[in-house]
């Protein structure tokens, strides 16, 4: 415990989620010490650099480290000597071959730690589990710690959306803690005393059940995505209009508009893997009918990638083989690099492997397609790769494409065909430019 009476924080894991955490909770005034096994994050970092694409935050990064109070390290030994409040934020990806989450890296990092915890600390997971991880961690940590149970385990899931991370951190809409004792919640109260201070919610619960509120939250999200893109399919099939059927939804105060867009689906590290290991635990805990229509949803969210190739083919006369086609967007959203299960991605490389000549371009994330994708080529703006293109193909929606003008995009291309993806652009207005323009369930 520091002088201030506020807890020493280690946050274990410094991709997104840690080392969002740990350069917010400096900047709020606590010290903290990140820790990684990865040199080179710990080393970038360090020097002031924010490894991935998160806006605000190489701001913060450079506050935090001037203010001394952020530092970083591998030493699993100095975090536990250092720390009273110990942060989990390694990812769970997807197994490979498998819709089950790979835990080898929270376990790592509770197996890592636990053996230099020789007094009464807080172990708090952040890190997205399937239920009853928590139970588990909780016997390793007992086990190995020289403080045995003096040491407890809660969990925080966190509910970051990736290009507001900053504020999803420093003000979110919510806390959750699953704790096991009153002291629990004390230290977490104690860990997010700035934040509660602004009167944010809080929901205390058991362990189990905050295990399950994120990959609630994200199933339900995707469900209402994918909900609004199979009504876009009947549109299709009626000659009917998706976005004014979701704009009439959208009126509904039961159901609001927010994630009733219409387009090409959601992607990322987050809802994918997630709707797809919830389901996965919940079959192996013997419930598998109650979530099953998560598979559905994710079916209908791999559909709308391949809608969007026919309806390109169908904009080309039927022959995609051959043409110039300009694909806007890598990313798997606006405000972000990430392009882990990017619908962007996945149509364009769908192009390129059915012969187009397809050219990329993304405001952040080309670094990250060039090194996983290099047999697509890439361009140095959204008019570069646009140049004498048969078609274009709006697939991730950048405010930078959406501010394009039509007649700018004309003078460029080779025919003024636009396919939006994402329901990003006024159709009216490009259509009084002269353009042929294109979006899932619309005629």
């Amino acid at each position: 415990m520091n002088p201030t009476g506020s807890p020493r924080l280690t946050v274990i894991g410094t991709g997104y989620l840690g080392a969002t955490h740990a350069i917010c909770m400096a900047v709020l005034g606590f010290e903290v010490v990140g820790v990684d096994v990865d040199q080179s994050k710990i080393d970038k970092l360090s020097s002031g650099e924010v490894p991935f694409f998160e806006p605000g935050l190489p701001e913060l990064l450079a506050k935090a480290l001037e203010s001394g109070r952020l530092r970083f390290t591998t030493s699993f030994q100095e975090a536990g000597a250092f720390g009273d409040v110990h942060f989990v934020c390694v990812g769970t990806p997807q197994q490979p071959g498998s819709d089950a989450a790979d835990l080898t890296y929270v376990e790592a990092a509770v197996r890592g730690l636990a053996p230099y915890l020789d007094r009464r600390a807080l172990v708090v997971g952040k890190s997205t589990v399937p239920v009853g991880t928590a139970k588990r961690l909780t016997g390793i940590l007992h086990d190995l710690a020289p403080a045995g149970t003096d040491v407890e385990l809660a969990w925080n899931p966190e509910f970051l959306r990736e290009g507001f991370a900053v504020d999803d951190t420093m003000r979110p809409d919510r806390l959750v803690f699953g704790v096991a004792s009153d002291w629990a919640e004390e230290r977490l109260r104690a860990a997010f005393k700035p934040v509660l201070d602004l009167g944010t919610p809080v929901v205390r619960t058991d362990l189990a059940t905050s295990e399950l509120v994120k990959v609630a939250a994200n199933s339900f999200l995707a469900t209402k995505i994918s909900y609004i893109n199979a009504m876009a399919e009947v549109c299709e099939a009626v000659g009917a209009d998706i976005k004014d059927l979701a704009d009439s939804l959208a009126l509904d105060d039961r159901i609001g508009g927010k994630f009733l867009k219409p387009g090409l689906g959601f992607g990322g590290g987050c809802l994918p893997k997630d709707i797809r290991a919830f389901a996965h635990r919940a079959e192996e805990i013997g419930v598998g009918q109650a979530v099953s229509f998560l598979r559905h949803v994710d079916d209908i969210n791999r559909r709308r990638r391949a809608r969007t190739v026919d309806l390109v083919r169908e904009v080309l006369g039927g022959q995609i083989s051959g043409k110039r086609i300009a694909a806007w967007g890598a990313a798997f959203k606006p405000n972000s690099d990430d392009i882990r299960d990017a619908p962007a991605l996945d149509v364009a490389r769908t192009m390129h492997g059915l012969g187009g000549h397809v050219r990329v371009y993304d405001p952040a994330a080309l670094d990250n397609a060039r090194r996983s994708f290099p047999e697509l080529r890439y361009g140095e703006s959204a008019l570069d790769v646009a140049r004498d293109a048969d078609v274009v193909v709006l697939l991730t929606e950048w405010a930078d494409f959406r501010e394009i003008e039509p007649d700018a995009l004309a003078r460029v291309v080779q025919h003024k065909r636009i396919v939006d993806g994402r329901h990003a652009l006024d159709a009216t207005q490009w259509r009084a430019a002269g353009w042929e323009y294109r979006a899932l369930g619309r005629s």
